[in-house]
């Protein structure tokens, strides 16, 4: 699963972690923009806060030549907000003038699970980097993504357990011209989830995501209800992409899907972690592999009833 293990690359530049302020020997680092530097410190246990990591880096490295950046763990991640950590990024955001790709929240499950890291607000650090045209996040609580307005950003990812509607509908509400993959992973009401149909309307419509191409709403447990919703989606008939896996999908969202409109100009078509039958599984296959689409269907879940069905990440 995607939060095991920290990020392997970031817009297609391998991850290099940023040694420690005890790291011995020092080796020689790589060219800043040939990888993607992960600054994080121990979550638990760090004697160096977060910032001066990043100091640290910032006179370490060619920090005008650094073209993605990963922030990993921060001091108490479970109960500290970032927002020192953002107000330093963006203090900086005139000497990293190359800065391509951002994520924020490289954190594990052993360092932090999902639902318990502490996030603060995006739209001031997304709207700093004018440059930018990757950014993604992981963790809900307390995330806030109002106010983003970004004429070059074309991939946003947030990744939670459990995602409040509000935010969702911030995202919703974005100016971004030039966004051509969404992925958002909703969650679970457990964890904070309260997202209706109607809330994603935007996405739906694809009105004010006119260059969108790659359109994921998952890990959801009101997938079924998604499904449905998409299956008329004016946004659908000029995706490359859908992905509605890591969810609570069940054979009721998959015939939406297949009574909808077309599907046979995706490219790709993800729906892994599923509770699809077989039978249903086949019909998929059958109507749209001859087309030439990628059907993810691998994880088959099992589940006695609806209510039993449960999400790739929660906590």
């Amino acid at each position: 699963m995607t939060v095991s293990n920290h990020l392997q690359e970031l817009d297609g530049l391998p991850a290099f972690d940023f040694p420690d302020a005890e790291a011995e020997p020092k080796a020689k680092l790589p060219d800043a923009g040939s990888v993607a530097w992960r600054v994080g410190v121990d979550a638990y246990d760090s004697e160096e806060e977060w910032e001066e990591a990043f100091a640290r880096f910032l006179a370490a490295v060619d920090s005008t030549q650094v073209r993605a950046l990963i922030v990993g763990a921060w001091s108490e991640a479970y109960d500290s907000a970032p927002d020192e950590l953002t107000a330093a990024l963006i203090a900086a955001s005139d000497r990293l003038p190359s800065l391509r790709a951002l994520f924020v929240g490289d954190i594990t499950y052993e360092e932090c699970e999902i639902s318990w890291i502490n996030q603060a607000a995006m739209g001031p650090l997304i709207n700093a980097f004018l440059q930018l045209h990757s950014f993604g996040v992981r963790g809900g609580q307390g995330l806030d993504m109002a106010g983003i307005k970004h004429e070059g950003l074309r991939s946003l990812t947030v990744e939670t357990g459990g995602l409040d509607a509000g935010v969702v509908r911030d995202i919703g509400a974005a100016d971004l011209p030039a966004l051509e993959h969404l992925d958002i992973w909703l969650g679970v009401s457990w964890y904070g989830a309260n997202t209706i149909v109607a809330d994603l309307d935007p996405f739906l419509t694809g009105a004010r995501l006119p260059a969108l191409k790659s359109l994921a709403l998952r890990n959801s447990e009101i997938q079924d209800e998604i499904a449905a919703a998409l299956a008329g989606a004016p946004v659908v008939a000029r995706l490359e992409t859908l992905d509605l896996s890591m969810g609570t999908l069940g054979d009721e969202g998959a015939e939406a899907l297949l009574g909808g409109q077309p599907l046979t100009h995706l490219k790709k078509l993800d729906l892994h972690h599923h509770y699809l039958s077989e039978p249903m599984e086949k019909r998929l296959r059958e109507t749209l592999e001859p087309a030439g689409v990628v059907v993810d269907l691998s994880e088959r879940e099992s589940a006695r009833d609806d209510e039993s069905r449960y999400t790739a990440v929660a906590e």
